[in-house]
């Protein structure tokens, strides 16, 4: 597969020294100065100029010819095997080394593992180390923005497959520093010589195998080759479409990375995503046992073969303090949709006169904790009788309403402050107020992230630690 806006023969810069650590790297014939097909709007006149058509080839058109040729060539279980466990090798040429090793430093290989690594991505055909690696760093710095590489704002069938085979602009893309992959000889190596690596590894190793292990050439060719391929393509290209749209948020949700354990099938690992962007140096994908990630299982083996060391892993304390900021993040959207009554602030102040009047005239207002509350259409479902809540009205009912007569639950301080109407002004009813929130000294009122007051149990403004005596209330 080339590098957008590359020819395959533009891939390998005679002079890697010499080429920026930060700048995607450029088509020979590429000059900054002259403005990009991008940057024109595409007509019925231009529409072709906008394609890469050697990725269109290599992403598609080569796939269905394998197709087409797989109706005539019968499939072997060997190499049905075959193709399977090559898959498998390419795709952790891709997920534990280009993506873990090369673009994030998240392990360190001995020599033989990363040229086997080195290798197996070069077999996945999906481009130079390189390449993926500086646009990978592109993603993550500039996520779901207009120098993301391949952002799933722009859709998703262009995070998949669209950004490879519409040309993009270089100068759109994001910069990142890739000096330690210039500095990296295996890379380099590579990178210079990936077609050889890629027409090698991709199509006559494979083929190699089922042509000398049971006489299956062209069925290596077909689906040990191209159909093998194309699939692991497919694979790759789930973690940029499918692991930014499909699945659970549970770290941060200011960016769409997901995670979900159906990606994680197809990806060989990759589908925590979520858990990857907040903590990409982290060498596992999946942090729980439960969960399926066969890339950080294949590199906590190569590290008990010797073949790789300096596992990072970013403390459990801080994982889990990500956790708990989105959990309380969602706490905080979801307490913002619930009743918890008028605050106490917005409430108007009425003197106790004017409290007893108005429940001498029929409202049925009843006072607790210096609050005042209107249970008028609560009297018939109240579960303790009519007759109890009657007893309240127009009376300072904080002793009844908490231990006096009934000690009432977490629920019905709840309900009862959907109720507010009004605060009460001076008297006694105010100090008992006063009190309660004396009493209540080790509950700290916080808000949350919208700047709302959080209630939690057994902080409501109407529940006292001890009930208070009340002459109303005798």
């Amino acid at each position: 597969m080339a590098e957008p806006s590359q020819t395959a023969a533009d891939q390998q810069p005679s002079n890697m020294a010499a080429s920026s650590s930060t700048e995607p790297v450029r088509n020979s014939k590429y000059d900054p100065k002259k403005p990009h097909i991008t940057e024109e709007p595409i007509t019925a006149a231009n529409w072709y100029k906008h394609i890469n058509w050697l990725n269109v080839v290599m992403i598609i058109g080569i796939p269905l010819y394998g197709m087409v040729m797989a109706y005539w060539t019968p499939l072997q279980w060997k190499t049905a095997v075959w193709a399977f466990a090559y898959y498998f090798m390419t795709g952790l040429g891709i997920t534990a080394g280009y993506h873990r090793l090369w673009a994030h430093s998240s392990y360190s290989a001995t020599t033989p593992l990363k040229l086997f690594l080195a290798a197996m991505g070069g077999g996945a055909v999906e481009g130079s180390i390189r390449w993926w690696a500086r646009d990978h760093r592109a993603h993550h710095r500039y996520t779901d923005t207009d120098k993301d590489p391949y952002s799933v704002r722009k859709g998703l069938l262009y995070s998949h497959f669209g950004w490879m085979v519409m040309k993009q602009n270089p100068k759109r893309i994001g910069r990142t520093d890739i000096t330690d992959l210039n500095e990296d000889p295996i890379v380099v190596w590579q990178h210079r010589n990936y077609i050889k690596t890629v027409i090698t590894m991709g199509m006559i190793f494979p083929m190699l195998v089922c042509g000398l292990g049971w006489g299956d050439w062209m069925g290596g060719f077909v689906y040990a080759g191209i159909l093998r391929i194309f699939v692991v393509q497919q694979a790759t290209f789930c973690v940029n479409s499918l692991a930014h749209w499909l699945g659970d948020q549970p770290f941060d949700d200011r960016n769409s990375p997901r995670d979900h354990f159906i990606t994680a099938i197809v990806t060989l690992g990759e589908g925590y995503h979520n858990f990857h962007h907040e903590f990409p140096s982290d060498y596992r994908n999946a942090i729980t046992w439960h969960q399926y990630d066969p890339t950080k299982w294949s590199i906590w083996m190569w590290k008990q073969l010797g073949l790789a060391y300096d596992l990072k892993q970013f403390k459990s304390n801080e994982i889990e303090k990500g956790r708990v900021q989105q959990l309380q993040k969602k706490l905080d959207q979801k307490r913002a949709t619930l009743n918890w009554g008028i605050p106490l602030e917005q409430l108007p102040i009425i003197s106790w006169d004017d409290y007893v009047k108005e429940a001498k005239d029929g409202r049925a207002l009843v006072a607790v904790a210096g609050v005042i509350h209107d249970v008028g259409d609560f009297i018939k479902d109240h579960p303790g009788g009519k007759a109890l809540i009657n007893s309240g009205i127009g009376k300072d009912a904080t002793a009844i309403f908490n231990g006096g007569v009934y000690n009432h639950s977490n629920a019905a301080h709840n309900l009862l402050s959907t109720m507010r109407v009004g605060v009460l002004r001076g008297g006694s009813e105010v100090e008992i107020w006063k009190q309660a929130q004396r009493e209540n000294k080790d509950i700290s009122f916080v808000s949350d992230s919208a700047g709302k007051k959080i209630i939690r149990a057994g902080s409501q403004v109407t529940r006292i630690a001890e009930p208070v005596a009340s002459a109303d209330a005798a």
